[in-house]
């Protein structure tokens, strides 16, 4: 006999879908990247992978090597692209793999010494630092890295493909950083091209970016966020910019208890119960991903919300019922299904659980932890 797993999420295929077709039309004439770092933002990288491409994404990204590596395996030949490297990152079982390759300087050696050792040349992006401040090249640094980039490809070590950068406050459409961030990028593209790059593509634009300015969407977009329903800008919601959450997060109420007024609740008795009520556990906890500091995060059981209250612990944590004479009756919720946050249609969302955590619902959904189960649903298929 099966049983359902305990702490599950389940992804909506069909919601990764109609996102990814969604901003193909926003971002049209420019191409499409799905954005599949941190085994897709929690959400399942293959998966994912394969739900974006069949709506019309044309290439894949992701931070490292051995993510693009998981892709490959799993049977997709997709471009992509990885762009966070250390010395160790295996350069060679990339180009095997035939994944291209970011690079902001130092990595140029590396990839060409692994290009030399299989005989087989690089596909490189070189990328720019246009103000952020991270990754990418120094402005001053752009004419240097061209050059040597070039001397290798006319040694047919490599093959320049691209040029990218990456905007820092593209969710905050006011701020003028932006415009900046996109005309020091036009420089450094046509710096690459007057040195005689022939570039296939040209990325700058993030899911904000992509949604919001129009003048950086250039040849490709990169979306991340957006892909898995969720909204980057404060005070606009998935559903104003047309997207819907593709992650659902649930489990079952393991324990129902009346208790006094005055009672202590979780570690430290932080709280406690301005008068008698019934108190439910949920068998969640940071252990599974869920913020220690989301005290007041609200839970979803039988359609109506609970507040999580006192603080919550590695596995489990507890919401008040505002109410009495409900455990070891009829009307106990004991076994029922609690919903820490999904579509927002009669549950809470990540961004409430963003809200109570002083973080952002990128963070909601990548940190659920391996020990909670993954399932896929396709809401677009009858049952």
């Amino acid at each position: 006999m099966s049983f359902p797993a305990e702490r599950r999420v389940e992804i909506d295929l069909a919601a990764i879908r109609h996102n990814v077709r969604h901003i193909i039309d926003v971002a049209s004439p420019a191409r499409v990247m799905a954005v599949v770092k941190a085994d897709a933002y929690g959400h399942g990288a293959v998966p994912v992978a394969k739900a974006a491409l069949e709506a019309g994404a044309v290439w894949l990204g992701v931070a490292h090597i051995s993510e693009a590596i998981e892709l490959r395996k799993a049977g997709i030949d997709a471009p992509i692209l990885a762009w966070l490297h250390t010395k160790d990152s295996d350069f060679s079982a990339a180009i095997e793999l035939g994944v291209d390759l970011g690079v902001s300087g130092w990595e140029l050696a590396h990839v060409v010494a692994a290009a030399r050792g299989l005989e087989r040349p690089a596909r490189v992006h070189l990328k720019v630092d246009t103000g952020l401040g991270r990754n990418g090249c120094p402005p001053e640094q752009w004419d240097g890295l061209i050059g040597r980039a070039l001397e290798q490809q006319e040694d047919g070590l490599l093959r320049v493909v691209g040029v990218f950068s990456h905007l820092a406050v593209a969710d905050e459409p006011h701020r003028d950083e932006t415009d900046e961030q996109i005309e020091r990028f036009r420089e450094a593209v046509a710096v690459a091209e007057d040195q005689g790059v022939d570039l296939e593509v040209r990325h700058l634009a993030n899911t904000p970016g992509t949604l919001s300015r129009p003048d950086s969407h250039f040849d490709l977009v990169r979306i991340g966020i957006g892909m898995y329903g969720l909204s980057p800008f404060e005070g606009q919601t998935s559903a104003e910019l047309g997207l819907r959450p593709a992650m659902t997060f649930r489990t079952t109420i393991a324990n129902c208890k009346e208790v006094p007024a005055g009672q202590g609740v979780s570690y430290g008795l932080a709280y406690r119960t301005g008068e008698a009520t019934t108190l439910a556990l949920i068998p969640v906890g940071y252990g599974d991903g869920v913020p220690r500091v989301a005290t007041g995060a609200p839970v979803s059981v039988n359609g109506r919300s609970y507040p999580v209250v006192g603080r919550i612990a590695m596995d489990q944590m507890v919401i008040d019922l505002k109410a009495t004479g409900i455990a070891g009756t009829d009307k106990t919720l004991l076994g029922c299904e609690a919903v820490i946050f999904g579509d927002g249609n009669g549950t809470p969302t990540a961004d409430d659980w963003a809200q109570a955590s002083g973080s952002i619902n990128y963070e909601i959904v990548t940190r659920i932890s391996p020990r909670v189960v993954r399932s896929y649903v396709d809401s677009d298929v009858a049952p």
